[in-house]
């Protein structure tokens, strides 16, 4: 066997084997690599995507809860405002009450007072008259005595 025709025949298989590869192998491997880059690459946007989602989400559930901090401190402040007014409206009922009532208490005693005058007066009176028949043994006369009776009620 000739050395240069074993060489020159590996060459030619070399250079088919090269086309061949070239033509039908190399295609479907570098497909094969551009789709798988292509996945990695989408995977990766992906997961950048979510990062900036979760850091966005993130930001929404801190701001969600400030927001809610904040409400919730303005309903207990407007609770505890409530309170204080009720309250006060209560304290207000309760003066006004008493007010009527110390208005009426002395309105009473004053009606008392006077009923009691009036009867102390007619007693007063029955009793001057009574003295006074004593005093001159006599009786006076019905209408005289009403008369003595009413102005001795008038000067008391």
């Amino acid at each position: 066997m000739n050395i240069n025709l074993t060489l020159i025949g590996q060459t030619i298989t070399f250079f088919v084997f090269v086309w061949f590869c070239a033509k039908f192998v190399w295609p479907a491997l570098i497909g094969v690599m551009q789709e798988r880059e292509k996945k990695i690459a989408d995977g990766l946007q992906a997961a950048e995507r979510a990062d900036k989602d979760l850091e966005l989400a993130h930001k929404k559930a801190g701001e969600q809860l400030r927001e809610a901090k904040e409400q919730a401190a303005e309903i207990i402040e407007q609770a505890n405002k409530r309170a204080t007014q009720i309250v006060d409206e209560a304290k207000d009922q309760a003066k006004a009450e008493a007010d009527r009532l110390i208005t009426a208490a002395k309105a009473e005693i004053e009606q008392e007072a006077n009923r009691a005058k009036e009867e102390l007066r007619g007693s007063v009176a029955t009793l001057a008259i009574a003295g006074a028949e004593k005093i001159l043994e006599q009786e006076i006369d019905p209408k005289s005595h009403n008369d003595l009776v009413s102005k001795l009620a008038s000067q008391l």
